[in-house]
């Protein structure tokens, strides 16, 4: 059954926790999708994980929609999120509509994510006004790392707390239908998902959370970079794929593959016949 975002209001009337993960590719998607998984963000995390960028900023609107129709080909159930990349918003309500409207169009993802609380309220309305679902993303938000000076749980002093809940509550209002909290302390997250309407979708957020996001590659462990503190390895593929890998490479180099149950016969009649042409 396709999840929808009236599923995501269903969940957390119902107590049912949400499922999310990232995916950049139609192969991805689509195991993701079979095994059951709620929602899949396209996230600008591939700048990262896909692009070997060192942060999300240099990421393009173009990037986002080539990943994101791949995801959408491969995703027949599950709710696909689009993040909007850097500068794709910030600049104007305008810029956020049209480039908003740009992602759903060009390729048929229920939904855009931006990052930003207070400050963005009115970009976050206008996308909804223009019948676009939007998913906020307050917190530890990766594309102000620069301004917050590094990758840095957000809301642990008084004045942050403050802000971060002033920031879930603007999203709200604007109309967003979620919201995801990354890098919050816990029990400010069970706060904020208390006094929410929306779901909350939590990225080392604590356990209290409407729902859980994790970066693909963070879980099956794939990204060695940099492994963050609330990532969890739910399957080591990237040891296995490594393994894979370096057993190909000892096969072919061997001459042990390709062996005969790999290979294509041609009738030693026609082969003679074709000798025979050469000479």
């Amino acid at each position: 059954m396709k999840f929808t975002v009236n599923s995501f209001a269903a969940a957390k009337e119902n107590g049912e926790k949400i499922t999310m993960l990232t995916a950049y590719d139609y192969t991805t998607a689509k195991i993701e999708d079979e095994s059951g998984i709620d929602s899949i963000l396209v996230g600008d995390s591939l700048g990262m994980v896909m692009l070997g960028y060192e942060d999300t900023l240099a990421v393009t609107v173009d990037d986002m929609i080539h990943h994101a129709k791949a995801v959408r080909r491969g995703a027949k159930n599950a709710l696909v999120v689009v993040d909007m990349p850097f500068m794709s918003y910030q600049t104007s309500v305008y810029d956020a509509v049209k480039n908003a409207g740009r992602i759903i169009k060009e390729t048929g993802a229920d939904a855009v994510k931006l990052e930003g609380g207070v400050k963005f309220r009115e970009h976050i309305r206008a996308i909804v006004d223009a019948s676009i679902p939007v998913m906020g993303h307050i917190g530890m938000t990766p594309q102000s790392v620069n301004a917050f000076g590094g990758f840095k749980v957000q809301g642990k002093t008084y004045e942050r707390a403050s802000k971060v809940l002033a920031d879930a509550k603007a999203v709200e209002d604007a109309g967003a239908f979620a919201v995801v909290l990354e890098c919050v302390p816990d029990k400010l997250s069970a706060y904020i998902t208390e006094q929410l309407n929306i779901p909350t979708i939590g990225i080392g957020a604590g356990g209290k959370c409407d729902g859980q996001v994790l970066v693909y590659q963070d879980a099956l462990a794939m990204y060695g970079d940099f492994t963050p503190k609330f990532a969890k390895t739910f399957a080591d593929v990237g040891a296995a794929m490594r393994g894979g890998i370096e057993g190909y490479i000892k096969e072919v180099k061997s001459s042990a593959f390709p062996s005969a149950e790999h290979t294509f016969k041609i009738d030693d009649e026609v082969l003679n016949k074709i000798k025979g042409c050469g000479k």
